[in-house]
């Protein structure tokens, strides 16, 4: 063992004694991620074989790449991507500034039980099955539903507007911001709290109002939190879940509510491709580490603050 292997046992040894009960209360998160996040990447090698349970991982057909060539070359395939995208993107555009935006007026709250009242109203959404929000939302969205009265109420006329495809985008996305707005604003608030008080003060004496300080001082002391959030996001540029859409899509609206974490369940799970599923989820997956690498790197360069 060489010296500099020894110093640094030693100092392994030695951080290990010191923070022995946290390291002891991170098994459990190791060994969840190692059992359910890590392991099951070894069943990624069946996205290059033509894979018979029978057979198993080794003995199954080798492919190489004709499941993904075969991905890129379906009629669906443009579709797919572009609706993942455009439900992403819209997301982001309004979904990832709406908890900052409740945040920073939550923090300008002066009366306690009021912002208590509110920060619990919007945090309950976040705990409601997504069956029960998609049948709500059905509900709201049908020719007898709210969404029909309130456009009645201003002269147009009832409709069911989850069969009318060009409404999916905005009920998903709003949708969305209803039920995470509150749970996704506790990291903002938490963030908040840490902002030393006593520049608010001098602020103050400086003669700056509600508006400047927020600007001046509230802003720029959440944009690091901002940056990895905003990081963390676009590394899950196509990750749409499927549950939400199955529960709310239908044939009438396939060609804006389909997506590939849709047509990777019914590949996978209703056709038993599981070789072609898997080589679609692993596109997938791969594209969100590229924008998920990307923006590190932009954010590094032009932020100073990064993820890695």
């Amino acid at each position: 063992m060489t010296q500099k292997s020894s110093v640094w046992l030693k100092k392994a040894a030695r951080d290990f004694s010191q923070n022995r009960y946290k390291y002891i209360m991170i098994i459990p998160v190791l060994t969840y991620f190692a059992l359910f996040a890590y392991k099951p990447m070894y069943g990624l090698i069946i996205a290059f074989e033509q894979y018979r349970p029978a057979l198993g991982f080794y003995k199954s057909p080798f492919v190489g790449l004709r499941h993904f060539k075969a991905f890129f070359n379906d009629i669906y395939f443009l579709r797919l991507f572009r609706n993942t995208i455009s439900i992403s993107l819209l997301n982001i555009i309004f979904g990832f500034p709406a908890p900052i935006l409740l945040a920073l007026l939550l923090n300008e709250i002066r009366n306690i039980a009021f912002k208590r009242t509110v920060q619990t109203v919007t945090y309950m959404p976040y705990f409601i099955s997504i069956v029960i929000v998609c049948a709500l939302i059905r509900t709201f969205s049908s020719t007898t539903g709210i969404f029909s009265q309130i456009a009645v109420f201003f002269g147009g006329a009832t409709k069911n507007y989850l069969t009318h495809k060009e409404y999916f985008y905005p009920i998903y996305v709003i949708s969305d911001i209803w039920q995470g707005i509150g749970w996704n604003s506790i990291i903002y608030l938490a963030a908040l709290t840490s902002i030393d008080q006593e520049q608010y003060e001098a602020a103050r004496i400086d003669g700056a109002g509600r508006l400047g300080r927020i600007i001046h001082i509230t802003l720029p002391n959440l944009l690091p939190t901002i940056v990895v959030l905003f990081i963390l996001r676009m590394g899950g540029i196509l990750s749409v879940g499927f549950e939400k859409i199955i529960l709310l899509y239908n044939e009438g609206i396939y060609e804006r509510a389909d997506v590939i974490s849709t047509y990777v369940y019914r590949r996978g799970i209703l056709e038993a491709s599981y070789s072609y599923a898997s080589a679609v989820g692993m596109f997938n997956s791969l594209v969100n580490v590229f924008f998920l690498v990307v923006s590190n790197k932009l954010s590094r360069k032009f932020t100073e603050s990064s993820l890695f």
